[in-house]
């Protein structure tokens, strides 16, 4: 494994917002479009969840983190591009563990993993799943193979 020095250090970030709005009317491309959007302008996460609203509608709940200083951004994204008639948001602290990379050898191969770092010990392990998803597609390997080959290598 070749290891790179950490883009970020373990930080805690006091100056993120999470901002959400609840969608009933509005269709799975769309979410698709504007959570692709809201990553282009910066956000840090997206992700929906499904709810019931009022009169037992079924819906979307939309939330987003992302930095304070993108907010107006954010805001403005949603209210162009969904159904929302508003939007809640809370200021929010994320701790963010230190980060490195490494790659792993195989046999069809190299692939990335990062690694999260708490108090100078590894605790979490991903291997980046474009890297992993390459090697499937150039070599007709199943997916998990390739997950596994590279667990295996790492030890």
């Amino acid at each position: 494994m070749v290891s790179y020095p950490p883009p970020d250090n373990e930080h805690i970030d006091d100056q993120m917002i999470k901002m959400e709005v609840n969608l009933d009317d509005i269709s799975g491309e769309w979410l698709g479009y504007v959570m692709d959007v809201l990553f282009e302008a910066g956000a840090n996460d997206v992700f929906y969840t499904p709810i019931y609203m009022k009169k037992n509608r079924p819906g979307v709940l939309l939330q987003l983190l992302c930095p304070r200083k993108s907010m107006d951004k954010m805001k403005e994204i949603l209210l162009k591009e969904t159904t929302t008639f508003g939007i809640r948001y809370y200021p929010l602290t994320v701790h963010r563990m230190e980060r490195n990379f490494v790659n792993v050898e195989t046999e069809w191969g190299t692939v990335t993993v990062k690694q999260g770092i708490y108090n100078g010990e590894v605790f979490q392990r991903s291997p980046e799943f474009e890297d992993c998803k390459a090697i499937a597609e150039e070599f007709g390997v199943p997916l998990k193979v390739v997950y596994e080959r590279v667990w295996r290598e790492m030890g």
